[in-house]
């Protein structure tokens, strides 16, 4: 393993998130704002406790009461004011369900004049849930969206529909109170209305929209859930003021920034990546061979959100399935390196943000028994990373803005 170029990719990698942390973005965002009223907070998904917390510090008026809904292990400490839950994702739970009934439990009666700040990030579609179907499906259906490779847009046009909250519902619930929503956009081009199934924006999917999708991945759905694709969501809201404080491109900007400050020349690839991770993966192993004899230090960027078709029994994340497919491509190069981590430090159901992989990557995987066709065949990205020492581990870094790919020549 190539340890300096190593180093550089973490360096990179690990910069650009820090450089999107919300502190400073939920500070701008709200810095000279009062409000009129009393005053509540909500604070929803995988950056919840961070904007809160950044929040509660530096509002210029009390809280009347206030409810963070994030992922486990995700809550750092206490903030005075504010009750804190911590629930499942990518597949809601009891916690879920629990914590977001608080949540229409403090909302249910507020005047004309009160005010919801709504703080929003990626993740909130899992972790903000009341279904109108049972709960068992409702997590079934889950299932079988992350299964058969929806993307998030697909996935969020069905979750509308199931929920008491997505699609706008849940600015509807609040009023005639306004809701202030500041948000970290997790999804390419910033739709307001996908961004953790835009729970206070105006819906622009459609049913038809959603019965289509239905039918493309074959879902296996009640009656009851049939009943609720053909239930049309709210088109418009006239109670919400929205910002959006960060987003892919930020991360990709932080990225570029970082690396030209290294002495590499940074090319960005795109900030809407959005195929198969292990295409994505094989893609950048090919530009890096395409370049490789270049005599120049490189680092190409590309941001965004792929997917994964789990067709095994593995364990892994996309972040770590685009390094593993890397590096059948990188075999024998011994100075280029692929990099792909996850903005929030969790990658799928992993406590890994992501992976990496370079040109020994290969023959390391040979001495356990292992093939990266193997590996993929089976989605079981973590453990043979963990078996060669290429996972990259952050911790949860309180921002969601999705993820970035870097591939570098040293």
């Amino acid at each position: 393993m190539n340890q300096a170029l190593r180093k550089d990719a973490e360096k990179i990698a690990r910069g650009a998130i820090d450089s999107v942390s919300p502190e400073a973005a939920v500070r701008r965002a709200l810095e000279g704002k009062t409000f009129s009223g009393k005053l509540y907070l909500v604070s929803v998904g995988k950056a919840a406790w961070k904007m809160a917390e950044v929040a509660a510090s530096c509002l210029e008026q009390p809280l009347e009461a206030g409810i963070v809904v994030t992922k486990y292990d995700h809550v750092e400490h206490p903030i005075p004011g504010v009750t804190c839950y911590e629930a499942g994702h990518p597949v809601p739970d009891e916690n879920t369900f629990r914590a977001t009934q608080a949540v229409l439990d403090m909302t249910a009666d507020l005047d004309k004049s009160d005010t919801v700040l709504f703080l929003l990030s990626g993740g909130g579609s899992a972790l903000f849930e009341q279904p109108v179907v049972a709960e068992a499906e409702l997590q079934s259906i889950t299932r079988q969206l992350l299964a058969c490779g929806a993307d998030i847009v697909e996935m969020n046009t069905i979750r509308k529909r199931l929920s008491m909250v997505k699609g706008g519902k849940f600015a509807q619930w609040c009023a005639p109170a306004h809701v202030e929503a500041i948000v970290l956009s997790d999804i390419l081009g910033d739709p307001l209305d996908m961004i953790a199934s835009g729970p206070a924006a105006s819906d622009k999917s459609t049913c038809a929209d959603a019965l289509a999708i239905a039918e493309k991945y074959q879902l296996a759905l009640s009656d009851s859930a049939m009943d609720c694709l053909r239930t049309e969501t709210p088109k418009e809201l006239t109670n919400v003021s929205t910002q959006i404080i960060g987003s892919v491109r930020e991360l990709c900007k932080a990225a570029s920034e970082i690396a030209e400050e290294l002495g590499y020349e940074p090319i960005l690839l795109t900030d809407h990546l959005d195929c198969e991770a292990k295409e994505a993966g094989a893609f950048l192993a090919d530009v890096l061979r395409t370049h490789a004899c270049d005599g120049k230090k490189l680092a190409y960027l590309a941001g965004g959100e792929t997917v994964v078709h789990l067709v095994g029994k593995g364990l892994g994340g996309r972040n770590q399935e685009i390094a593993l497919a890397a590096a059948a491509g990188l075999t024998g190069i011994p100075n280029a390196c692929v990099i792909s981590v996850g903005s929030d430090g969790t990658d799928g159901p992993t406590d890994a943000a992501g992976g990496y992989s370079d040109g020994d990557t290969t023959k390391a995987l040979a001495k356990h028994g292992l093939t990266v066709s193997g590996v993929l065949a089976d989605n079981n990205a973590y453990h043979a990373l963990k078996a060669v020492d290429g996972l990259i581990f952050t911790g949860p870094t309180g921002t969601n803005v999705n993820d970035v790919a870097i591939a570098m020549i040293g």
